[in-house]
């Protein structure tokens, strides 16, 4: 009988879960579907053509916001190599979104991969 109890708690937690995996968020806003996707086009049009030798694969983490002037501004690297952070920063740090955006207080985490150059 236990057994019986065990297997059907197992089946209802995994139905739950599968309900929950299942729902669509592009559908509940797509208004800021869109936003996310200029800003992360935008981010990856500046990061192009580092300055410098990229001999490995490099990933980021970037937290920015937009201000009141509709200009990105960079909160936080999250990377290990220094000079990858400060690339970054100095590419993204106000400039002037080619859209208006009224974002409020809401900051936008973009994943970042500097791409090793092929010679």
């Amino acid at each position: 009988m236990k057994t019986i109890k065990s297997y059907l708690l197992i089946a209802a937690i995994a139905f739950s879960s599968a309900l929950t995996a299942s729902t669509n968020p592009i559908e509940a806003n797509p208004a800021e579907t869109v936003k996310s996707t200029v800003i992360t086009k935008e981010v990856g049009k500046l990061l192009q053509n580092p300055t410098f030798l990229v001999d490995h694969d490099t990933y980021a983490e970037v937290t920015l916001t937009i201000n009141k002037n509709n200009e990105l501004v960079v909160l936080s690297v999250d990377s290990d190599d220094k000079q990858v952070e400060g690339f970054i920063k100095g590419r993204l740090n106000y400039h002037v979104l080619p859209e208006a955006f009224k974002s409020g207080e809401r900051t936008f985490i973009v994943p970042v991969k500097i791409e090793a150059e092929l010679f």
